[in-house]
């Protein structure tokens, strides 16, 4: 559990709330070619997650032991995110997309790893609730440290002051971007500080093959381990091209959400923070509510329920705009009265925000035991990296989309509009998976 509480920070801090909106908002005066940017950054990065993760994790599964592998990728991501402090307004945006792609598939790697611990340390009763417990702890800890950027570090830049009314700390210059560029080294050293309990106190597994015939085996392995999908285990595929159709789509919102609203209001650290911060509080609870359904109701049900939420807070989203919601529908007072989030559209648009957050915990939480419930011990490795590459390797199609229509139309909000499609899709097609994804001994 605590390896989400170490690895959240990342996805909250630096992809989500605070660097990514810096990027797009204040690294260069061109929001929508930044904003597609970053969206190259994703699709980069998941190209190359979705190649390698289920090779990795059949290597895995043959030699044995996941903790080294965690910790070399650990090496790469900590540097990365180390290196962020110096993207500074007007650089270059490549040196900061660069160590963004390093960090982001070292992230994914590990966690193809940790997740194929688990069927090892967790009775399958408990993998539901385990899983959505964790995966909790992990926006707890997110939320943490989002809050003391937030409240100690973000400042306005006209004012020089946190929503504390107090400098910011360590002498951060808002102006600069400082507030938004030390999220890379804080994320980096919060995962090296609380990654150490999984080293010290989780068992791993025992060591198997020497690596170079691990990695002929994990190659073999990897091979017949699609040929069984394709042949035998149909239902698992089933479950895996849903999630791999579904799991682009809440990608992209958690890519994308926070630039998007960047763009849109102009938000800036503080504004950004405080947006992450309902989300991530809405997230703690549902993920905790969702464990305990998933035991009672199964993890079919948690991921149906958050699909539902998960279309309408992105059809709201993209029907949001100062002035009006529900693409003109219903309009809305443009007064900006002061403060943060100062127009009725912004307030409308923290709404939408709390539905993902009810939303996109649970919705991974409930996929990773899905599976869980679905495969062997002995095969996790395997078939999380297989799940991996489902999470990833169309991926780059939702963010691809995101970028080519944003760049033929210029308008951001249409990008975002593709998100739906692939929501709808996997959503659509997992109605119809039997669950758990077990095949009856009459279909094999």
């Amino acid at each position: 559990m605590l390896f989400d509480w170490a690895a959240q920070p990342f996805f909250t801090v630096v992809t989500t709330f605070v660097f990514g909106p810096y990027f797009v908002a204040r690294l260069t005066e061109d929001p929508v070619a930044a904003q597609a940017m970053w969206s190259n950054m994703a699709t980069v990065s998941s190209i190359v997650i979705a190649l390698l993760s289920p090779v990795l994790g059949a290597i895995a599964d043959q030699s044995g032991p996941r903790k080294p592998w965690i910790a070399c990728f650990a090496v790469v991501k900590i540097a990365s995110l180390a290196m962020l402090w110096f993207a500074a307004p007007g650089s270059a945006l490549v040196w900061p997309v660069t160590f963004m792609i390093l960090a982001s598939i070292a992230a994914e790697f590990s966690i193809v790893f940790n997740d194929s611990m688990m069927p090892r340390l967790v009775p399958a009763s408990e993998v539901g609730r385990v899983s959505n417990t964790a995966w909790g702890l992990g926006y707890l800890g997110g939320m943490v440290v989002l809050i003391f950027v937030v409240g100690f570090l973000a400042a306005d830049p006209k004012t020089g002051v946190t929503i504390l009314g107090m400098a910011p700390l360590f002498g951060l210059d808002p102006a600069l971007g400082e507030d938004a560029r030390i999220t890379g080294p804080l994320a980096a050293g919060w995962y090296l500080l609380f990654i150490l309990p999984m080293f010290f106190f989780t068992p791993d597994a025992k060591r198997g093959e020497p690596m170079k015939k691990a990695v002929l085996s994990g190659v073999r392995e990897l091979s017949a381990t699609l040929s069984e999908l394709v042949t035998r285990r149909k239902t698992i595929l089933r479950f895996l091209i849903a999630r791999m159709l579904y799991q682009d789509g809440v990608n992209g919102l958690l890519i994308l959400g926070g630039a998007f609203a960047a763009g849109m209001f102009g938000w800036a650290t503080l504004e950004i923070g405080l947006f992450g911060i309902l989300i991530n509080v809405v997230a703690i609870f549902s993920c905790l509510a969702a464990g305990h359904l998933d035991r009672l109701s199964g993890s079919k049900t948690v991921v149906i329920l958050s699909l539902v939420l998960l279309l309408i807070a992105t059809l709201g989203i993209i029907s949001t705009a100062p002035g009006y919601i529900l693409f003109g529908l219903v309009p809305l007072s443009p007064v900006d009265t002061g403060g943060v989030f100062a127009t009725s559209a912004e307030k409308v648009y923290l709404l939408f925000g709390a539905l993902i957050g009810m939303a996109f915990g649970p919705v991974q939480a409930s996929s990773r035991s899905y599976l869980s419930r679905s495969v062997h011990p002995d095969e996790a490795g395997r078939y999380f990296g297989i799940y991996a590459l489902s999470g990833r390797a169309t991926s780059f199609m939702a963010t691809l989309s995101f970028s080519l229509v944003t760049y033929a139309s210029g308008s951001a909000r249409l990008g975002m509009a593709m998100l739906i499609l692939f929501l709808l899709a996997g959503l659509v097609l997992l109605i119809g998976t039997r669950y758990p994804a077990v095949e009856r001994p009459e279909e094999r």
